[in-house]
């Protein structure tokens, strides 16, 4: 599982008892290019650096050399696993610096996507992390169920992975003919398997053992860290971006934010399985609600569209927390800075390499998974 890398160190006494091992990044248990540098006595973890990888590719730097509406396929890249709150954060930084209203049936359009996209990575979470810990069936089930989704996104813009579909103004098309029965036959389909994943993995008492009192996080150390998202709502905070400060169409659907006391990967694990019940309902309450109108607003000639000086800060709650973007314009048809807050960096450099020191080698996979870190959140 683990590459050796050196032979050893030697510790102070002169003995060699430390060995330095790669985990990942080619590991199954690991994300994208993520990967750990681990300093090990037997099957202990002593030490452990998070290593991003080759992953860099400059996005807030490149954001600067591309017009307004470049940038809308470029921002969805930072999060491969859910790229639409990327959109969703750029389109809100851009319509503040412009004044542009958005009609409400966009409002809805956006909440239902946003959720849509949640599902799909806390799927995509659950595939990881069943394999992980030797739920094999649980990840085909949770890949298979992410499918019905991915298609309902290619029927909406023509893309299962990114979907360039959230701008400035509102969304890029309207709902297509069909669209609504084949999204109810997704959530059906996930709601009746749901029964399942909680007899099979989280109910399962081998689950519960390798991961109850696990990397157990304490509030005050996740809010001194700056963790948000599921990883601080597992430590009983209930803050929630969508409910504290509403955006979208959030202030017109009723949902619960699912917390848990312990911290630990089990809690972490519990609140993630709960949010996907909760989106189920949101993108039913937004189907319902959804008022007519266009879904869009006429923006300016994109080939000459410069936005009014300013700067300004939008933020957002995605799968993993609070998604924030720092946009400064010049006046002129490019960005003059563009900075990206993301939830993954301070549980993945932050808080993982303290989880880790003392832990097991068998652990260090689930650990890590259950902070639930998108890699290019990281090195971005």
């Amino acid at each position: 599982m683990e590459v050796l890398t050196h032979a050893s160190n030697r510790d102070r006494t002169g003995s060699e008892r430390e060995l330095e091992l790669y985990f990942g990044p080619q590991h199954l248990g690991m994300v994208g290019n993520f990967g750990i540098i681990l300093a090990v006595e037997g099957d202990t973890v002593v030490r452990a650096r998070s290593n991003p990888g080759y992953l860099h590719r400059g996005f807030e730097k490149l954001m600067e050399y591309r017009t307004y509406i470049q940038n809308v396929p470029l921002v969805c890249r930072l999060n491969v696993m859910d790229p639409d709150p990327k959109e969703m954060l750029y389109a809100m930084a851009v319509e503040d610096l412009s004044g542009l209203e958005v009609p409400p049936r966009a409002h809805f359009i956006r909440s239902m996507v946003l959720e849509m996209s949640r599902i799909a990575s806390h799927l995509f979470w659950l595939w990881g992390v069943g394999n992980l810990l030797g739920f094999d069936t649980i990840g085909q089930w949770a890949m298979g169920d992410r499918d019905y989704f991915l298609d309902c996104f290619e029927m909406l813009c023509g893309g299962r992975v990114y979907h360039t579909y959230i701008w400035p103004g509102g969304v890029r098309r309207d709902l297509p003919d069909g669209f609504e029965e084949k999204l109810h036959f997704a959530l059906e389909n996930l709601e009746k398997m749901l029964p399942d994943y909680d007899d099979v993995f989280f109910n399962n008492r081998i689950f519960a053992d390798r991961t109850r009192g696990m990397a157990r996080i304490s509030r005050e150390e996740a809010v001194s860290m700056g963790l948000t998202g599921t990883n601080l709502r597992a430590t009983g905070a209930s803050v929630d971006i969508r409910k504290d400060e509403p955006y979208a169409a959030y202030p017109d659907l009723d949902f619960n934010v699912p917390t848990m006391e312990d911290g630990d990967s089990y809690s972490r694990a519990i609140v993630i399985r709960m949010e996907i019940e909760e989106s189920i309902a949101i993108i039913r309450q937004a189907l319902e609600k959804m008022p007519d109108g266009p879904a869009w607003k006429k923006t300016p000639n994109p080939f000459k569209w410069t936005v009014p000086p300013g700067e300004t800060y939008v933020k957002i709650e995605s799968a993993r927390g609070e998604d924030g973007m720092y946009l400064v314009s010049d006046g002129t048809d490019k960005p003059r800075r563009a900075f990206v807050r993301g939830p993954s960096y301070p549980a993945a450099i932050l808080m993982l390499e303290r989880l880790l020191e003392g832990a097991s080698l068998s652990d260090v996979g689930h650990i890590m998974l259950s902070l639930n870190i998108a890699a290019p959140e990281v090195d971005r």
